[in-house]
């Protein structure tokens, strides 16, 4: 994304329903456009009042296997693939209306949003964007899962995702790597969907959660490769991590500027991330307005 560029929200409201794919719920969500400088929203329409809960790593709660946020009495989850849609299609100011604390699972994927946000449109607005510019390398984690911010060679955001979970996996060693823009997000992340173990599909099940969800919603991988479904890209699995990584990292609020590396990082290793991007990097605006 170029240094210069104003802050956007959509040009009209946007709706996406489905089911949560660990409620069962079904949910209606509503992006609507939002002034400059307001960031990313969510509102809960269902609750008295309808409390906001930014999307800011300060209201982020630590919730197995998602990312959720809270603020005050109010909660939403499953926030990792809306956050990455706005965030993949530059769109720096919207609120996100909810009828229900889960997000839409949708196909697994975050191309629902992406389309409905495309439908929806985009209005520059006369504000430059808030950035934090990485100066120096920070390394989170250990030898078993790790993520890392560090200086970028050129403007804007590259980020890079290894995934091994050893040799008896059926999944096998992934990588995927890329300079985000918009249209790499469209093209390279957005359609790729959430997946698990067979053996994890069958504990949750088990527990009475993802109960509507079946194999044909999401990635579940037996041991011969996904059952009754096909991957979209050889490397899928390595690139839904990524795309959940830019969503986790979109808690920062901000445009990151650097090199994201991450090996078998998950929404916590992010979120801490982003807390110490928070306290080690430097806003930054840019005074002119831009063209």
């Amino acid at each position: 994304m170029h240094a210069t560029r104003p802050q956007r929200t959509i040009a009209r409201p946007a709706v996406v329903t489905g089911f949560g794919f660990w409620s069962g719920r079904d949910v209606r969500l509503e992006f609507r456009p939002a002034p400059a400088d307001s960031g990313i929203v969510f509102v809960r329409s269902d609750l008295e009042g309808c409390p906001r809960i930014p999307a800011d790593v300060a209201h982020r709660v630590e919730t197995p296997r998602r990312t959720s946020l809270r603020s005050g009495r109010a909660g939403v989850e499953m926030v990792e693939h809306v956050l990455a849609s706005l965030v993949g299609l530059a769109i720096d100011n919207c609120e996100i209306w909810t009828d229900q604390p889960e997000m839409p699972g949708c196909d697994g994927s975050a191309w629902p949003f992406v389309e409905a946000l495309d439908r929806a449109g985009l209005v520059e607005q006369d504000a430059p964007p808030t950035r934090r510019i990485v100066r120096e390398t920070i390394r989170l984690g250990d030898d078993e899962a790790w993520i890392e911010a560090r200086p970028a060679a050129s403007p804007g955001a590259v980020f890079r995702y290894k995934l091994d979970y050893g040799p008896n996996s059926p999944i096998g060693r992934q990588v995927h790597h890329l300079a985000l823009s918009p249209e790499t997000f469209r093209r390279e992340l957005a359609p790729c969907r959430t997946f698990m173990l067979k053996q994890e599909a069958d504990w949750l099940l088990a527990q009475g959660i993802g109960t509507r969800a079946t194999a044909k919603d999401l990635l579940v991988y037996g041991d011969d490769g996904p059952i009754d479904n096909q991957p979209r890209f050889d490397n899928e699995c390595a690139r839904h991590k990524l795309l959940d990584m830019i969503g986790d990292l979109a808690l920062a609020q901000c445009e990151l500027v650097g090199q994201f590396h991450a090996f078998r990082s998950g929404h916590r290793l992010n979120g801490e991330l982003v807390r110490v991007l928070l306290r080690e990097t430097e806003i930054v605006r840019t005074r002119k307005r831009c063209a």
